[in-house]
């Protein structure tokens, strides 16, 4: 006589497989983002070199430091170490396609396939807008804070910043200008997603202004200027959102007449 608890089925059957299986996916998928960021690291190792890149970075600094003013080294190993960062922080923004490209790929397998629409598009504009924010912060913010800075620096002092303390620096001012440019990506999914409406969106804008406010105030250097330049590109970004998020939902809504299973790819 069989054991009446040995013919119930295993809550657990089938689920182990799958688990292993999303997690060497995602194995995979890690893999190849570190493997595209170490290839544009050796490239940039070549071409143009640490050295080169750092100076790169740091001249938007050196151009309002006083005549015979240069950065200094107060560690030991920082000549070699900062130069080292900042070609794999230029070598993670350069492969932000790639990178980005494995994060939808990994969760494509549970969109319809009306949803999958959304992948490439938001690859590409995610990548080009972090892009704009990073060369917005670097072209426009930075030569306008550091005279800022300097101005109000007493002739009794001499600039000499540390490059480790401004390598720092520069990486939270690029993620912050970075991830500011996303807002429009933010807004798409949020609608998508069905977190909110177009129509909420636009009901709550006000609110959003003065959220924007109080984060540029908190991430950008003491000076009116880039706050305000920050603050008007974001809501403009999110005024761009709205519209996006409209034209997105549109054409990536299910078929009439269909059903979300049968839309599995």
């Amino acid at each position: 006589m069989s054991d009446p608890q040995s013919d119930k089925p295993d809550e657990l059957a089938g689920t182990e497989q799958p688990f292993v299986q999303h997690l060497m996916e995602l194995r995979d998928r890690m893999i190849k983002a570190v493997i595209a960021i170490g290839v544009v690291a050796a490239a940039l190792a070549f071409f143009p070199g640490p050295g080169a890149l750092y100076d790169l970075m740091a001249a938007p600094l050196v151009a309002t430091l006083p005549k015979g003013a240069t950065l200094i080294a107060t560690n030991v190993i920082s000549p070699f170490v900062v130069p080292i960062k900042i070609l794999f922080m230029a070598a993670f923004m350069l492969a932000l396609p790639v990178v980005l490209y494995q994060v939808w790929a990994f969760v494509a397998p549970g969109l319809y396939s009306h949803e999958k629409k959304l992948v490439m598009p938001l690859v590409i504009s995610s990548t080009l807008l972090f892009f704009f924010g990073v060369a917005f912060c670097y072209y426009l913010v930075f030569g306008q804070v550091f005279s800022f800075i300097q101005s109000f620096a007493p002739k009794s002092i001499t600039a000499a910043p540390d490059i480790e303390e401004y390598l720092n620096f520069v990486i939270g001012m690029f993620l912050a200008f970075g991830l500011a440019f996303e807002v429009p990506i933010a807004v798409i999914l949020l609608v998508r997603m069905g977190v909110l409406t177009v129509a909420q969106l636009r009901q709550y804008r006000g609110y959003f202004w003065v959220i924007a406010a109080v984060g540029t105030a908190l991430v950008t250097p003491p000076d009116a200027g880039s706050m305000l330049m920050l603050l008007a590109v974001v809501g403009g970004l999110y005024e761009v959102g709205i519209v996006a998020a409209q034209l997105f939902v549109k054409h990536t809504k299910a078929p009439e007449g269909t059903v979300d299973a049968q839309a599995k790819p």
